[in-house]
């Protein structure tokens, strides 16, 4: 696919208004006291399994509502002393897999938290976390589910597990809690967009090709789930354009990034129907954090820099972790 979107240099300026309702700041405050209001329990259950260069734990912690999460760390074996952690969250209806497809940052000498993402995991990975809550009607998939109200939103609930799980991980004696980064890609990196808004102290935060961006205009750019189950829904539910995004503007990518205090290394495609290229950059131009590069792989889709932005962050995520 050519590109469609605004020309490279015309995304490097691209820089639309921000949509945080005046009440965004409480909002999340609440969410995550109320989160606050449930012991985190944090268990780490050994997995034996035949590897010899790793140690991989079976997680288990209170996410929203209490509601249990899983999830793995992965820590080099044999590992005595604190050392520093990498928090990832998972592609649109991925779940955490197998922990032999988590291996890169414990070879790298990193604890590697993988957080499972609730009610998801039928999509490319398995997952093992139910959302117990439900919802009002919405289009197949997870864009519309409690659309209608901010507190109802399926994204709320995953943004909450997302804050805990950094909790989660800081809380095992083997990780220096001072030291932690997060990433993700796709779903995963707008969760660490939103979770770099959300914790105060990450060591850095790594989105690639991050989705959750600047909602309004993804919805009218793009024909692509999942971004098309907004439309989709708008299309049968008419005249709740208005409320609908609204409810969205609580959790826009390009919100939380105003609030990141974090270095970002982001990356796009340009080629990138999934999550287009501009609202990438809208996140990312509204970067708040100390520093901020972004990777640009200009004939690529959604699959964006693959194993050569792997190789970019092990570059990158361990100057920051270890500085």
């Amino acid at each position: 696919m050519p590109h469609f979107d605004l020309s490279l240099d015309e995304l490097r300026a691209y820089k639309p208004a921000l949509t945080a309702p005046d009440d965004f700041d409480v909002f999340w405050e609440k969410t995550l006291a109320e989160a606050g209001e449930y012991a985190l329990d944090a268990r780490f259950e050994p997995v034996d399994l035949p590897y010899t260069a790793v140690d991989v734990f079976d997680v288990t912690f209170a996410g929203f509502g209490g509601h249990p999460v899983k999830g793995w760390l992965v820590l080099p074996a044999g590992t005595r002393g604190p050392i520093p952690a990498v928090v990832q969250y998972i592609g649109y209806n991925g779940g955490r897999g197998l922990p032999h497809t988590h291996l890169q940052w414990a070879a790298a000498g990193f604890a590697h938290f993988v957080m499972d993402t609730r009610g998801q995991g039928s999509g490319g990975s398995v997952g093992d976390t139910p959302d117990p809550v439900g919802s009002a009607p919405a289009v197949a998939g997870f864009m519309t589910q409690g659309i209608q109200d901010p507190h109802d939103y399926f994204y709320r609930r995953v943004y909450t597990d997302a804050v805990r799980a950094v909790e989660a991980a800081r809380s095992h004696p083997l990780v220096d809690a001072s030291r932690v980064a997060v990433v993700g890609g796709s779903q995963g990196g707008g969760i660490s967009i939103a979770v770099a808004g959300l914790v105060p102290d990450l060591r850095a935060v790594a989105p690639d090709v991050p989705f959750l961006c600047h909602f309004g205009r993804a919805a009218t750019l793009t024909e692509r789930h999942p971004y098309r189950e907004i439309a989709l829904y708008l299309k049968t539910h008419i005249g709740q354009d208005e409320r609908v995004f609204r409810t969205l503007s609580y959790f826009d990518g390009m919100n939380f990034a105003a609030r990141a205090t974090a270095p970002g290394l982001f990356s796009v495609a340009l080629e990138d129907q999934t999550c287009p290229p501009s609202t990438v950059f809208a996140a990312y131009n509204h970067w708040a954090g100390p520093e901020r590069s972004m990777e640009v792989y200009a004939f690529n889709d959604h699959e964006g820099g693959g194993s050569f932005q792997q190789a970019v962050q092990l570059q990158w995520v361990p100057r920051h972790l270890r500085g």
